[in-house]
């Protein structure tokens, strides 16, 4: 990993989505207690109509944005939408009534929905050898994973000194910190043979080139794997911490970090694992500690809330489902880069950043308003639907002809 470091345009691109991601987990922890603020118990339900409208945003936006400026340059794509997300984390302090939550993370998250697509299709030029691209992967995967450990301990050790509502300072500063970066750093020019299609051409693209790969047909049901899995985590961990185990504001914390401690020892082991294994059958595997994950955590909410052994188990099942997101979401991008061309990279990019969470579209409103009247009932949900999107997905790897060469890469 560190031979990937060492190219200056990954280094520059790699430390702004580390600052980026750092400030999008202290807004994780900061929006998690605001909504508890403006809703109490019903917290839970609050999260999850903001993150149906972030996965709405994500997926009704990306692919439109993706169309209008795939021919802009990366650079002012990417700062322009930094700014965007800075001035809505500066907003988000003043905010007093739920519907102004709902208004600015619709903002950010069409922000990001245009960010995060371009960012990624981008890392194939500046790193074109695969086992070069499968480290940089592990890397991002890392950041996501050190984001979900440290951005938990650090807003635990500034709440002790401010409000939650001072985290969102601490967010807009991640969000300016990677548009200087960008700004500075020389990206690789614009592919010059781009073809000259229309944007009704290019809208439907990425989709296309989903709806006739077998192995991105596999990706896609792995999507629906990994939404079950991140939903009831990333929605109802503030329910179970404050109102089921009657824990303070740091307790949500601890699950998330937990949930990032499983990710992060999975990540760090990616590579090797990809060079002697190949890229689906970890995948599959990743699938299965997820379903596992939710049938633990929907046997713990049936069984156990009421005991001693209950917290420890929940956070023991978030490091679970951790380690199972981690070995299905750091692999999958190798997938899509051996799919895609120069040409059409950041559409089939964009393409996967709205499938997967279309999946959310699902989960979200499951972990959140179904939570929101029975926590059992969520869980219960999620774990089917998981399970049943992993046959599917070990069905659908008996079906790729493209499998054999992937393991080869």
């Amino acid at each position: 990993m560190i031979r990937v470091l060492r190219n200056p345009i990954y280094r520059a691109l790699f430390l702004a989505q580390v600052l980026a991601l750092l400030g999008t987990g202290l807004l994780t922890v900061a929006l998690g207690l605001l909504a508890f603020d403006l809703a109490g118990d019903s917290a839970g339900a609050v999260l999850g109509t903001a993150l149906t409208i972030k996965m709405i945003a994500y997926v009704g936006i990306a692919p439109l944005a993706a169309a209008l400026v795939d021919r802009l340059p990366k650079k002012a794509v990417l700062i322009g939408a930094d700014v965007v997300r800075f001035a809505v984390a500066m907003s988000l302090p003043l905010v007093t009534e739920t519907w102004q939550i709902y208004v600015l993370v619709f903002v950010l998250q069409s922000a990001s929905a245009t960010f995060t697509p371009a960012f990624q299709s981008l890392i194939p030029s500046v790193l074109p050898e695969s086992r070069d691209y499968t480290r940089a992967l592990s890397l991002s995967r890392l950041a996501y994973d050190l984001e979900a450990l440290l951005s938990p301990i650090i807003a635990a050790a500034l709440l002790t000194l401010v409000s939650y509502n001072n985290l969102f300072l601490g967010t807009a500063l991640g969000f300016a910190s990677s548009a200087i970066l960008v700004l500075i750093t020389t990206l690789p020019a614009r592919e010059p043979d781009m073809p000259a299609d229309t944007f009704w051409q290019r809208l439907p693209a990425g989709l296309q080139v989903f709806a006739r790969t077998p192995t991105l047909r596999f990706v896609m049901l792995t999507n629906v794997i990994v939404a079950a899995g991140t939903a009831i985590v990333l929605v109802n961990s503030v329910v179970y911490a404050r109102a089921v185990f009657e824990l303070g504001d740091t307790a949500l914390t601890l699950a998330l970090a937990c949930y990032g401690v499983g990710s992060l020892i999975v990540a760090l082991n990616v590579p090797w694992i990809v060079d002697r294994l190949g890229v689906i059958r970890p995948m599959i595997a990743g699938g299965a500690l997820i379903s596992v994950g939710l049938i633990a955590a929907a046997t713990i909410t049936g069984l156990f809330t009421a005991t001693a052994a209950g917290w420890p188990a929940l956070l023991v099942t978030w490091t679970i489902l951790g380690m199972g997101t981690s070995l299905v979401n750091t692999p999958s991008s190798r997938i899509l880069a051996d799919a895609s061309t120069p040409q059409n990279r950041n559409l089939v990019y964009t393409a996967q950043f709205a499938l997967s969470h279309a999946c959310f579209l699902i989960t979200y409103p499951i972990a959140g308003w179904l939570g929101s009247i029975s926590l059992l009932a969520a869980a219960v949900h999620l774990a089917v639907l998981g399970t049943g999107a992993l046959a599917a997905a070990v069905w659908q790897t008996r079906r790729m002809q493209a499998a054999p060469t992937l393991e080869k890469h």
